[in-house]
């Protein structure tokens, strides 16, 4: 804490002493309010006409004095207005005990009049106040801001109280998820919650975070997907399920990964990855329109234009367009060769699908920045996707790329048991010669498709997309995102 911090925290806790010596609580717990300050201003008018008594409540973000005026700015979640206390209304001890004991920061509550000042600024003319909380630390003021970016992440709090951008960056959030929600059920999707600690995690590549459960005196897992649990409910006879909830990968940091997020996947039964890229098109617009009030956003200095059909590109195809290398007859070494003199970083004993993927985001998707659907991968890079019926090398699998990086997957999925072990083993070979974020054996999942699981497509999306949307690090669009010893 700095001296000048610590100074200011030393005044105020002696005013907090003096407050309770004088018989105030400065953390009382009722408050009232007549009006938020939005509903104030909106109606301003009207209540100043009929002279109706005000009473506002909110945190005090200015305070100013002209001899025997006080003049402030208060401020709450829907607006901020001027207020003014008038020692020929109040009472010189009054106004006095309220210059010596109130602060910028002060939650408060303020009963009066609306009128227009002198200036013509729509104002609350106090008669009456009450102290709400006595803040101890000053808070960051509108007019500097709050710019140090470590500062905002770690102490989110402040950032919201300085930065109405923030402020407005999470709320267009909320209505990125709430869209989401509402098209799905829109459709006939039912949300479910799934359990977040498995014991096997499955359908992604990813390494889990591991917990222990000390009830069952046993490891288990945090869910790094929300996939084979809603594809158990398919079995099951639900025919349509969503989920929004956490996954956690125990994987790096960047502008574009956390290992804490939210995440959405539906599940579709007797549908496949042709109705889904209709469907998903129809959905990414309509919460693009809703979250940014069009079809054009900015990512990196670079317009995306997210209107209209857009195109499909297969994945063989731009594979060889832009390396050379033609997956249908490519060997592994020539791959791990074309790799390494690209300087693209490769661990041991990684799988073909592993290298052909890590080819494909270094060399490739960078250059992908126009909305389209990237589609028909080869079977190596996705194990949990059905194959396609005109080359067993592919599976029905597509991916949304625009700004260059994923931003969505989903595919015709895979039901055939006896196809799933054989891929879920080729996983585990992997594992077992080193490679941590091969997925493991699910012989529970394996045993429910074994039922029967009707043909379906599924889908998932992340908090990436947001990010994306409105041109930030995913960092700065969650509150309170892991940091690193401070």
């Amino acid at each position: 804490m700095s001296d000048k911090i610590e100074e200011l925290r030393a005044v105020r806790i002696e005013k907090l002493k003096q407050l309770k010596n004088a018989g105030i609580d400065p953390y009382p717990v009722y408050s009232e309010r007549t009006h938020t300050i939005g509903q104030a201003l909106k109606q301003f008018d009207h209540v100043s006409r009929n002279t109706e008594h005000v009473t506002l409540v909110g945190r005090i973000r200015s305070i100013r004095g002209h001899g025997k005026l006080t003049f402030g700015n208060l401020e709450d979640s829907t607006g901020a207005i001027q207020f003014l206390l008038r020692e020929d209304k109040l009472g010189e001890k009054t106004l006095k005990e309220f210059n010596e004991f109130f602060d910028m920061g002060d939650f408060v509550q303020i009963s009066g009049l609306l009128a227009l000042s002198k200036t013509n600024e729509k104002t609350l003319e106090v008669q009456s106040y009450k102290l709400l909380t006595k803040s101890l630390r000053p808070v960051p003021q509108n007019y500097f801001g709050l710019k140090d970016l470590e500062v905002k992440l770690r102490q989110r709090y402040l950032d919201l109280i300085a930065n109405k951008e923030t402020r407005e960056l999470f709320q267009k959030k909320s209505v990125f998820w709430k869209t989401i929600r509402t098209f799905l059920e829109s459709k006939g999707f039912m949300e479910v919650e799934m359990n977040v600690l498995e014991q096997v995690p499955g359908g992604a590549e990813a390494e889990p975070f591991i917990t222990h459960h000390n009830a069952l005196d046993r490891d288990f897992y945090l869910r790094i997907s929300l996939e084979l649990p809603l594809k158990k409910l398919l079995v099951g006879g639900l025919e349509r399920v969503f989920e929004i909830g956490r996954i956690f990968r125990n994987e790096g940091i960047s502008t574009e990964h956390l290992q804490d997020y939210t995440q959405m996947e539906f599940y579709w039964a007797y549908a496949d990855y042709e109705q889904l890229m209709d469907m998903i098109q129809e959905m990414y617009q309509q919460v693009i329109q809703n979250v940014t009030g069009g079809l054009k956003t900015v990512y990196d200095g670079k317009e995306i234009d997210w209107s209209g059909t857009w195109p499909k590109v297969r994945y063989f195809d731009i594979f060889k367009e832009k390396t050379g290398l033609d997956l249908n007859t490519v060997t592994d070494e020539q791959l791990v060769t074309y790799a390494k003199a690209e300087h693209i970083k490769l661990e041991a004993n990684q799988g073909r699908g592993r290298v052909i993927d890590l080819i494909f985001k270094k060399k490739i998707r960078p250059s992908l920045i126009q909305p389209c659907f990237l589609i028909n991968p080869p079977i190596e890079i996705e194990p949990l996707a059905k194959r396609d019926p005109k080359n067993p090398k592919e599976v029905q699998r597509m991916n949304i790329l625009a700004a260059g990086t994923e931003l969505g997957k989903g595919f015709s999925e895979l039901n055939d048991p006896l196809d799933q072990r054989e891929r879920f083993e080729a996983q585990m070979k992997l594992r077992e010669s080193g490679d941590k974020e091969a997925q493991m054996l699910d012989e529970d999942f394996v045993e429910a498709l074994e039922y029967g699981m009707p043909p379906a497509a599924g889908f998932g999306l992340s908090e990436r997309l947001f990010a994306v949307i409105m041109d930030k690090s995913i960092r700065e669009t969650v509150f309170f995102p892991p940091m690193k010893e401070e």
